[in-house]
C-alpha cells in the first residue's frame, strides 16, 4: 500500500491483513499501550468537512503510536481555493510524513495522492468513505467472530458511505442488500464493480421495499438521510425517506441476533430512533471506538 484512497484499490488480502493489524494493535492498547511505531512521525489532517470522530480518532491514533498530528481546519487552508490541491500536496509533503484528509470532492483526494511526495489516507469524499469501512467490518468480525456469508442491510441513502460498504462486504465474503427510495440507490457501476469484487459467493442484492430488505440480516446499517453539501435537499429528503428508518418494528424482521451500526452522527428520530440506537441491538458506539483502531492500522502500514 503507498495511500488509503478507496476500498477499491485494496485485494482481499490486504483488506484482512490490515484487520488483522488492527485487532493486534487494540489488543495490545488495552493491555497498556502501543509501542511506539510511528515515533517522530507527523500526519496532516486536513478538512474541508468538520468532523468529531475522524479528526479525534486519527488524531489520537498517532498520539497513542508515539507521533504527532497537526490539525488544518477548513478555513486554514481553504483547499482547491485559496490554494490549488497540488501546491498543497507539495508544499504538505515538505513538512509531514503523511496527509490525511477530509473532503467534498474525491478529485481533491486524487490529486493530492498525484502530487504528494507522502501517503494520502482518504477521511471522507462524496466518493467513498473507506476509513469508516474498514472500522466497520473490523467492528463485524470482533461482534459476529466472522464475516464470510454474513449478510449486512444497508437503509437509506445510497451515498458514500454504502459505496465503501458494498466494496468492503464484496471483498471480505459478506452478502450485501441495500435499500433505497427510487433514484436514491447507488449507480449501476457501483453494483458492477462491486459483483467483480466478490469473494466466497458474496452477492448484491437491491431493494426499494425496506421489509424485504431486512430478512436474514445480521447486520442492519444506516446513515442521515441528508449529507453534508445536500442541505438544500432536506425537505424533500424528510418527505421521501421516512419508510426506511431503523426503527423496532424493522429489527423484528431480521435474525433474533441482528446488529444494527450507524457511522454517525445520528439524526435521532429520522433515520434511527432512539430506541434501537440506546438498545440491545446497537453497537454504534464500540463501531465508533473502533474508528481509532482501524485507522491506527492504516497508520501503521502507510508510515512505520
Amino acid at each position: 500500500m503507498k495511500h488509503f484512497l478507496s476500498i477499491a484499490d485494496l485485494s482481499p488480502d490486504e483488506l484482512h491483513n490490515l484487520l488483522d493489524l488492527a485487532l493486534s494493535l487494540k489488543q495490545e492498547w488495552q493491555n497498556g499501550g502501543n509501542r511506539p511505531l510511528l515515533q517522530g512521525k507527523s500526519l496532516a489532517l486536513v478538512f474541508q468537512k468538520p468532523s468529531l470522530r475522524t479528526r479525534v480518532s486519527f488524531e489520537m491514533g498517532m498520539v497513542h503510536l508515539g507521533g504527532h498530528a497537526l490539525y488544518l481546519s477548513p478555513n486554514e487552508i481553504k483547499m482547491g481555493g485559496r490554494e490549488s490541491v497540488a501546491d498543497v500536496a507539495r508544499v504538505l509533503s515538505g513538512y509531514v510524513d503523511g496527509i490525511m484528509a477530509r473532503v467534498f470532492e474525491h478529485e481533491h483526494i486524487l490529486q493530492l495522492a498525484e502530487y504528494g511526495s507522502v501517503p494520502i489516507i482518504n477521511g471522507l469524499s462524496d466518493y467513498n468513505h473507506p476509513a469508516q469501512a474498514l472500522a466497520d467490518i473490523f467492528t463485524v468480525l470482533e461482534a459476529k467472530k466472522k464475516l464470510e456469508g454474513l449478510k449486512m442491510t444497508y437503509m437509506g441513502d445510497g451515498n458514500n458511505v454504502a459505496r465503501s460498504l458494498l466494496f468492503t462486504c464484496m471483498k471480505v465474503g459478506m452478502h450485501f442488500a441495500i435499500a433505497t427510495p427510487p433514484n436514491y440507490t447507488l449507480d449501476e457501476e457501483d453494483y458492477d464493480l462491486g459483483q467483480q469484487f466478490s469473494t466466497a459467493g458474496a452477492s448484491i442484492e437491491i431493494y426499494e421495499d425496506p421489509n424485504k430488505a431486512v430478512v436474514d440480516a445480521d447486520i442492519i446499517y444506516t446513515d442521515v438521510w441528508t449529507s453534508m453539501g445536500q442541505e438544500e435537499e432536506t425537505a424533500v429528503r424528510l418527505k421521501v425517506f421516512p419508510p426506511y428508518q431503523v426503527n423496532q418494528q424493522l429489527i423484528t424482521l431480521a435474525k433474533p441476533d441482528c446488529l444494527v451500526m450507524h457511522c454517525l452522527p445520528a439524526h435521532r428520530g429520522e433515520e434511527i430512533t432512539d430506541e434501537v440506537a440506546d438498545g440491545p441491538n446497537s453497537i454504534l458506539f464500540p463501531q465508533a471506538e473502533n474508528r481509532m483502531h482501524a485507522q491506527k492500522a492504516i497508520l501503521v502500514e502507510l508510515m512505520s
